[in-house]
């Protein structure tokens, strides 16, 4: 049976003060969720102490937006697992195409990051994608089977969540069409030697196409963006029908 994950990631938005007043007026929104979704928070990391602390004992899992590859060191600016999970943190986002395109993150780097997480317990979500040029040019399918072939080497494929998240579709307003994203989507199960690890689709998840998006076959959840900010608008998301 797989798991259904709806995670927030926040990216470089939202204080302290702003992640309180977003956790109130959320928090009473999921009293009609059904316990069987997994429902997840991947905030700055100035305001995951906090917020682990209000969502103690709440069905919500605290996430991360990344992880080092070591427990310590002279890494000035990185953050390492324990660090994590010592306040409370479950889920990480692992190779969001934000790090591989203004970070420098490699195929290398995000193996190396996908088994730290796991050695301590965290679920990363892995991020693969393809840009615009490279869907214009029909490499959609090569690229996301070599992503996959060099992110998942070594790494526990029963402790992990992918999401999909074409590119040219994150921040832009533009959705992938939701069938297109299913087909993508069941091509990266074909390729996963455990056929159960959850599946997001990513990028322009909104209100407007959440159930659209949730009626397909492939599709296991979604990671939202910026309609994760607002209290309202991630509700409706989470609730979708």
């Amino acid at each position: 049976m797989r798991k259904i994950v709806i995670a927030g990631n926040w990216k470089m938005f939202k204080t302290q003060a702003e992640s309180l007043e977003f956790l109130q007026g959320f928090m009473p929104t999921l009293e009609q969720t059904p316990e069987a979704l997994e429902v997840v928070l991947c905030a700055p990391f100035t305001a995951l102490s906090l917020i682990s602390k209000n969502l103690h004992g709440s069905r919500v899992q605290l996430g991360a937006q990344n992880v080092h590859w070591e427990d310590q060191g002279a890494y000035t600016g990185e953050i390492a697992a324990p660090m994590l999970t010592e306040i409370g943190v479950r889920y990480v986002i692992v190779g969001h195409s934000e790090r591989r395109q203004f970070f420098g993150e490699t195929d290398e780097t995000v193996n190396k990051r996908l088994k730290a997480a796991q050695d301590h317990g965290l679920t990363p979500i892995l991020c693969v994608g393809e840009t615009k040029q490279q869907r214009d040019a029909g490499e959609t399918e090569a690229l996301i089977a070599m992503q996959l072939e060099k992110d998942l080497v070594g790494v526990d494929q029963q402790n992990l969540v992918i999401a999909y998240e074409p590119v040219w579709a994150i921040g832009t307003g533009d959705t992938c069409e939701a069938s297109e994203a299913n087909r993508v989507i069941g091509l990266i199960r074909s390729q996963l030697s455990y056929p159960d690890v959850p599946i997001q689709y990513g990028g322009s998840v909104k209100p407007s196409n959440i159930d659209e998006i949730m009626a397909q076959s492939e599709i296991d959840g979604a990671l939202v963006g910026g309609a994760s900010l607002e209290p309202g608008s991630f509700a409706r998301i989470v609730n979708y029908q």
